[in-house]
Protein backbone atom coordinates (compact mmCIF):
# COMPACT_ATOMS: atom_id res chain seq x y z
CA UNK A 1 0.00 0.00 0.00
CA UNK A 2 3.21 2.76 0.98
CA UNK A 3 4.12 2.16 -3.05
CA UNK A 4 0.88 2.87 -3.83
CA UNK A 5 0.76 6.02 -2.18
CA UNK A 6 3.90 7.30 -3.67
CA UNK A 7 2.73 5.83 -7.25
CA UNK A 8 -0.22 8.48 -6.59
CA UNK A 9 1.78 11.20 -5.24
CA UNK A 10 4.03 10.66 -8.57
CA UNK A 11 1.20 10.66 -10.95
CA UNK A 12 -0.40 13.89 -9.27
CA UNK A 13 3.62 15.30 -9.50
CA UNK A 14 2.94 14.55 -13.94
CA UNK A 15 -0.67 15.37 -13.81
CA UNK A 16 0.42 19.25 -12.58
CA UNK A 17 3.65 19.00 -14.56
CA UNK A 18 1.25 18.60 -17.93
CA UNK A 19 2.05 21.92 -20.12
CA UNK A 20 -1.09 22.40 -20.84
CA UNK A 21 -0.26 26.24 -22.55
CA UNK A 22 2.32 25.06 -24.39
CA UNK A 23 0.52 22.13 -26.23
CA UNK A 24 -2.57 24.12 -26.57
CA UNK A 25 -0.16 26.87 -28.35
CA UNK A 26 1.84 23.96 -30.38
CA UNK A 27 -1.19 22.31 -31.16
CA UNK A 28 -4.20 24.64 -32.09
CA UNK A 29 -2.59 28.50 -32.36
CA UNK A 30 0.47 26.85 -34.54
CA UNK A 31 3.13 28.26 -31.96
CA UNK A 32 5.66 28.00 -28.92
CA UNK A 33 3.96 30.15 -26.41
CA UNK A 34 7.38 30.38 -24.61
CA UNK A 35 8.67 32.56 -27.83
CA UNK A 36 5.74 35.12 -27.34
CA UNK A 37 4.44 37.66 -25.10
CA UNK A 38 5.41 37.36 -21.64
CA UNK A 39 6.83 33.63 -22.48
CA UNK A 40 5.06 32.37 -19.45
CA UNK A 41 2.82 28.97 -20.56
CA UNK A 42 -0.28 29.84 -18.66
CA UNK A 43 -3.36 31.23 -19.49
CA UNK A 44 -2.94 34.45 -18.98
CA UNK A 45 -0.45 34.65 -21.55
CA UNK A 46 -2.13 32.67 -24.09
CA UNK A 47 -4.83 34.68 -23.86
CA UNK A 48 -3.24 37.12 -24.86
CA UNK A 49 -1.03 35.94 -27.51
CA UNK A 50 -3.75 33.66 -29.15
CA UNK A 51 -7.39 34.95 -28.23
CA UNK A 52 -9.44 34.50 -25.45
CA UNK A 53 -11.03 31.31 -26.54
CA UNK A 54 -7.87 29.41 -26.02
CA UNK A 55 -6.78 31.38 -23.14
CA UNK A 56 -9.74 30.02 -21.85
CA UNK A 57 -9.32 26.47 -22.79
CA UNK A 58 -5.86 26.22 -21.48
CA UNK A 59 -7.48 27.88 -17.64
CA UNK A 60 -10.39 25.45 -18.38
CA UNK A 61 -7.98 22.10 -18.12
CA UNK A 62 -5.15 23.28 -15.98
CA UNK A 63 -8.35 23.97 -13.28
CA UNK A 64 -10.15 20.26 -14.51
CA UNK A 65 -6.44 18.02 -14.32
CA UNK A 66 -5.21 19.25 -10.89
CA UNK A 67 -9.33 18.60 -9.77
CA UNK A 68 -9.94 15.35 -11.25
CA UNK A 69 -6.62 13.74 -10.39
CA UNK A 70 -7.00 14.86 -6.46
CA UNK A 71 -11.15 13.45 -6.87
CA UNK A 72 -9.94 10.36 -7.76
CA UNK A 73 -6.98 9.74 -5.05
CA UNK A 74 -10.33 10.82 -2.74
CA UNK A 75 -11.98 7.91 -3.67
CA UNK A 76 -9.33 5.50 -3.03
CA UNK A 77 -9.46 3.17 -0.19
CA UNK A 78 -7.06 5.42 2.78
CA UNK A 79 -3.52 4.29 2.49
CA UNK A 80 -0.46 4.74 5.04
CA UNK A 81 -0.02 7.80 3.99
CA UNK A 82 -1.62 10.41 6.46
CA UNK A 83 -3.05 13.51 4.64
CA UNK A 84 -2.60 11.68 1.00
CA UNK A 85 -5.04 14.10 0.00
CA UNK A 86 -3.12 17.05 0.93
CA UNK A 87 0.31 15.78 -0.37
CA UNK A 88 -1.54 14.39 -3.57
CA UNK A 89 -2.10 18.25 -3.42
CA UNK A 90 1.20 19.41 -2.60
CA UNK A 91 2.84 17.28 -5.21
CA UNK A 92 0.20 18.48 -8.41
CA UNK A 93 1.56 21.88 -7.65
CA UNK A 94 5.09 21.18 -7.32
CA UNK A 95 4.49 19.52 -10.77
CA UNK A 96 3.01 23.16 -12.28
CA UNK A 97 5.85 25.46 -10.29
CA UNK A 98 9.18 23.03 -11.17
CA UNK A 99 8.02 21.28 -14.03
CA UNK A 100 10.09 18.24 -15.48
CA UNK A 101 8.90 18.62 -19.04
CA UNK A 102 10.61 21.63 -18.71
CA UNK A 103 14.01 21.99 -17.25
CA UNK A 104 12.05 22.22 -13.85
CA UNK A 105 10.45 25.74 -14.94
CA UNK A 106 6.95 26.16 -14.77
CA UNK A 107 4.38 28.47 -14.31
CA UNK A 108 3.06 30.66 -11.49
CA UNK A 109 0.46 28.26 -10.44
CA UNK A 110 -3.21 30.31 -10.32
CA UNK A 111 -5.34 28.13 -12.40
CA UNK A 112 -3.81 24.73 -10.90
CA UNK A 113 -4.26 26.46 -7.36
CA UNK A 114 -7.72 27.05 -8.14
CA UNK A 115 -8.20 23.21 -9.58
CA UNK A 116 -6.16 21.84 -6.35
CA UNK A 117 -8.37 23.96 -3.89
CA UNK A 118 -11.78 23.38 -5.10
CA UNK A 119 -10.60 19.61 -4.25
CA UNK A 120 -9.60 20.47 -0.90
CA UNK A 121 -11.14 23.69 0.42
CA UNK A 122 -13.96 24.64 -2.64
CA UNK A 123 -15.48 27.43 -0.36
CA UNK A 124 -11.97 28.98 0.69
CA UNK A 125 -11.14 28.87 -2.47
CA UNK A 126 -14.21 30.14 -4.04
CA UNK A 127 -14.45 33.04 -2.27
CA UNK A 128 -10.49 33.72 -2.79
CA UNK A 129 -11.50 33.31 -6.70
CA UNK A 130 -14.44 36.23 -6.48
CA UNK A 131 -11.46 38.43 -4.60
CA UNK A 132 -9.59 37.72 -7.85
CA UNK A 133 -12.25 38.58 -9.97
CA UNK A 134 -13.31 41.79 -8.22
CA UNK A 135 -9.55 43.16 -7.91
CA UNK A 136 -9.11 42.17 -11.70
CA UNK A 137 -12.64 43.79 -12.47
CA UNK A 138 -11.42 47.19 -11.07
CA UNK A 139 -7.47 47.28 -11.57
CA UNK A 140 -7.42 45.30 -15.00
CA UNK A 141 -4.24 43.53 -13.61
CA UNK A 142 -3.97 39.87 -13.67
CA UNK A 143 -1.30 39.85 -11.43
CA UNK A 144 -2.27 41.90 -8.90
CA UNK A 145 -5.80 39.59 -8.61
CA UNK A 146 -3.79 36.47 -8.49
CA UNK A 147 -1.45 38.07 -5.40
CA UNK A 148 -4.91 39.15 -3.31
CA UNK A 149 -6.29 36.11 -3.82
CA UNK A 150 -2.82 34.33 -2.48
CA UNK A 151 -2.81 36.39 0.46
CA UNK A 152 -6.72 36.06 1.41
CA UNK A 153 -6.90 32.23 0.68
CA UNK A 154 -4.80 31.23 4.12
CA UNK A 155 -7.41 33.16 6.10
CA UNK A 156 -10.25 32.30 4.31
CA UNK A 157 -8.98 28.09 5.16
CA UNK A 158 -8.17 28.89 8.60
CA UNK A 159 -12.07 30.05 8.91
CA UNK A 160 -13.44 27.18 7.03
CA UNK A 161 -10.81 24.49 8.16
CA UNK A 162 -9.20 25.57 11.17
CA UNK A 163 -9.40 21.99 12.55
CA UNK A 164 -6.82 20.63 9.22
CA UNK A 165 -3.17 22.22 10.25
CA UNK A 166 -1.96 19.67 7.48
CA UNK A 167 -3.98 21.82 4.96
CA UNK A 168 -3.89 25.17 6.45
CA UNK A 169 -0.05 24.25 6.72
CA UNK A 170 -0.24 23.64 2.97
CA UNK A 171 -2.06 26.64 1.90
CA UNK A 172 0.13 29.14 3.27
CA UNK A 173 3.07 27.73 1.87
CA UNK A 174 1.24 27.64 -2.03
CA UNK A 175 0.50 31.16 -1.36
CA UNK A 176 3.96 32.24 -0.66
CA UNK A 177 4.96 30.25 -3.34
CA UNK A 178 2.68 32.13 -5.45
CA UNK A 179 3.88 35.43 -4.22
CA UNK A 180 7.38 34.62 -4.91
CA UNK A 181 6.50 33.32 -9.23
CA UNK A 182 4.70 36.62 -8.66
CA UNK A 183 7.98 38.88 -7.81
CA UNK A 184 8.60 40.21 -11.33
CA UNK A 185 4.89 41.38 -11.18
CA UNK A 186 5.42 43.14 -8.17
CA UNK A 187 8.16 45.11 -9.32
CA UNK A 188 6.52 46.03 -12.10
CA UNK A 189 3.09 47.07 -10.07
CA UNK A 190 5.22 49.04 -8.04
CA UNK A 191 7.04 50.62 -10.75
CA UNK A 192 3.97 51.46 -12.42
CA UNK A 193 5.29 49.70 -15.40
CA UNK A 194 2.68 46.18 -15.16
CA UNK A 195 0.96 45.50 -18.08
CA UNK A 196 -2.83 45.57 -17.73
CA UNK A 197 -4.86 43.12 -19.16
CA UNK A 198 -6.49 43.81 -22.46
CA UNK A 199 -8.71 41.47 -24.27
CA UNK A 200 -7.36 39.90 -27.68
CA UNK A 201 -10.28 39.27 -29.57
CA UNK A 202 -9.28 35.71 -31.65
Amino acid sequence: MMLRDVLLLFACYLVGAIPTGLLVSRLLGGINIREHGSRNIGATNVWRVLGWKLGLLTFAIDVLKAAAILLAVEQLPQGPIQHLLVFGGVAVLLGNFFNVFLNFKGGKGVATSLGVFLALAPKAILLAFLIFLVVFAISRYVSLGSLCAAVALPLLTYYFHRGDQALLVMVIIVAVLVIVKHRTNIVRLLNGTENKFVKKSA
